[in-house]
């Protein structure tokens, strides 16, 4: 009998140890948009324009419904079915099912054997492989899935297994998990380095983090239709206009995408070349040796230097957590990619720095294990990057 199939895994190996990759956060990419459309082509060649990616279907058939596409210059409606391989089409046997009649891209993770997938009556279905257009690699896509999913978790199960730990031992848990996610960081962004260059890389990953993760993707489209020279000639609003894929409703209006593209516009014509200023940025944060984050914030003149990337880096466009994000995020694995042999001194930075966007629930679940809120050990990036990491590991355990 033919079969639809959202509960396919592949299981890859990352980093820190294998990991699942479902066919279901593929899906989710694909609706959202979340990968390079400007240089979508399918397998035998032909550009892809993704004018709609379609309404997804969680029922029985193909994957996305009514879509508009436009494939080496034709214009096309249609379904999508997304796979996590060419193969699984014919092991679901869509092809002798009538449902699938109507598919007109076949989305695939991995690449595939062929140029195009057998549809009924051998109609041929162009392919398209997302796995060279993604933006991160499939460990971070499978870690901000789990980050979603553990929004609409409470935090009681992770603080029993937390607090049933010796306090040194927890926050030994804790800081393993940090540096973990300091090794990611720093991997995708010198990943990120490698594919655009130093400058792009910073403007992409600048956008990026102003997108919040509603409108990550679409800050990543207009990063990649609109490179940074690019931003002198076009406003803020004209690459509003020009980029789809935005998640505007239900959103604050200090966080509205429009807002943020006008504020990162400021930015530019305030510091056109912040990328170069940021490089300097690695040789003035000092190796400042410390047992607590106040301790190191103190020897490193923390708010001073806080001041001095709000001003000189970011021209003044940017402050508070979002600015701490963005230092958190981006700066500093972005140097640490680029300066391996200050990692050490980067990563002291880090990880003892402003804590950013940190959730509420966060920070009091952290003052409640007694790892913050003291005045040697005040609210800071590493405590929560630390939970973050216990909470992903957690939640990718029991699903």
């Amino acid at each position: 009998m033919p079969q639809h199939s959202a509960s396919a895994v592949a299981e890859i190996q990352g980093l820190y140890g294998p990991f699942t990759f479902p066919e279901k956060l593929l899906q989710k990419i694909w609706s959202r948009l979340d990968f390079d459309t400007h240089h979508a082509a399918t397998a035998d060649g032909r550009r892809v324009v993704i004018e709609n990616p379609g309404k997804w279907n969680h029922l029985g058939g193909p994957d996305f419904k009514n879509a508009r596409l436009r494939i080496g210059g034709d214009a096309l409606s249609g379904d999508v079915e997304v796979h996590l391989r060419e193969t699984d089409w014919l092991a679901h046997q869509h092809a002798a099912d009538p449902a699938y009649e109507n598919v007109a891209l076949h989305v695939v993770l991995f690449p595939p054997r062929r140029d195009t997938t057998a549809g009924a009556n051998a109609r041929a279905i162009p392919i398209l492989t997302l796995l060279p257009l993604l933006h991160h690699d499939l460990e971070q896509y499978a870690a901000d899935d789990a980050i979603e999913r553990l929004a609409a978790h409470a935090l009681s199960r992770a603080s029993k297994t937390l607090s049933s730990l010796p306090h040194a031992e927890m926050a030994a848990t804790l800081a393993g998990h940090a540096e973990k996610r300091w090794r990611q960081k720093v991997r995708f962004a010198g990943l990120r380095i490698a594919r655009c260059g130093w400058d792009e890389a910073c403007h992409q990953t600048a956008l990026e983090i102003l997108g919040y993760s509603r409108n990550r993707a679409a800050m990543l489209s207009a990063a990649i239709g609109f490179p940074l020279n690019a931003w002198k000639e076009n406003t803020a609003d004209t690459i509003f206009a020009a980029t789809t894929g935005w998640a505007s409703q239900a959103t604050r209006p200090a966080n509205h995408p429009r807002t943020r593209l006008r504020q990162y516009a400021a930015w530019l014509a305030a510091r056109p070349a912040w990328p170069q200023k940021l490089l300097a940025l690695a040789g003035q944060i000092p190796a400042a040796a410390s047992a607590t984050a106040a301790e190191w914030r103190r020897a490193a003149k923390a708010s001073a230097l806080r001041r001095h990337i709000r001003a000189e880096i970011c021209g003044d466009a940017l402050g508070g957590t979002r600015l701490d994000t963005l230092v958190c995020d981006g700066f500093l694995p972005l140097l640490a990619a680029r300066n391996p042999a200050a990692d050490a001194t980067l990563y002291a930075a880090w990880q003892n720095w402003f804590p950013g966007d940190m959730p509420a629930h966060f920070a009091k679940q952290l003052r409640a294990l007694e790892i913050t809120g003291t005045r040697a050990t005040p609210a800071h990036n590493g405590a929560a990057q630390g939970l973050l990491g216990f909470l992903i590991e957690e939640e990718n355990t029991s699903t």
